[in-house]
């Protein structure tokens, strides 16, 4: 894999802030043509770099606006359990990320749901129903105070 370069970097960083930016737009910035900031996308998105683009939505505007941070840890640390949580937690709708930790708790749940209730019910109904869950510890998000998904580079 080639190495980015500086206009590869700032090419990747003007795509975090606004993925609706045209070659031809973003070749202006850099005093470019268009032409070859077209091939470096390409390549940039051949390599890998550039995963997808996607549209941020406004979790108010959506009616989600409860976010929770839940706090998962196992009874059993085999790797079938773990494999079959992992599995299972992909399947369910309203958590946004899931991080397997290491420390003092064995996955990280980020869930946005519309209220307390609907929360209370997606634990109740979904989220106990998960074989080998030994504690939930659920925190909620008061504010949110930086939000990005864009990485520094």
């Amino acid at each position: 894999m080639e190495q980015l370069d500086q206009t590869d970097i700032t090419i990747l960083r003007i795509l975090q802030k606004d993925s609706k930016k045209t070659a031809k737009e973003i070749a202006k910035t850099l005093n470019l043509t268009s032409s070859p900031v077209y091939e470096r996308i390409r390549r940039l998105e051949k390599q890998g770099f550039i995963k997808k683009y996607v549209a941020i939505l406004d979790k108010k505007l959506i009616d989600r606006s409860i976010t929770t941070i839940c706090q998962v840890s196992m009874r059993y640390h085999n790797e079938a359990f773990i494999e079959k949580f992992e599995e299972q937690i992909q399947a369910l709708e309203e958590v946004q990320e899931c991080y397997h930790m290491a420390g003092q708790v064995d996955f990280v749940l980020k869930i946005n749901t519309k209220s307390l209730e609907e929360y209370h019910d997606f634990v109740k109904y979904k989220l106990s129903k998960i074989e080998n869950i030994g504690v939930l510890n659920s925190t909620f998000v008061l504010k949110d105070i930086k939000h990005t998904s864009e990485f520094y580079i």
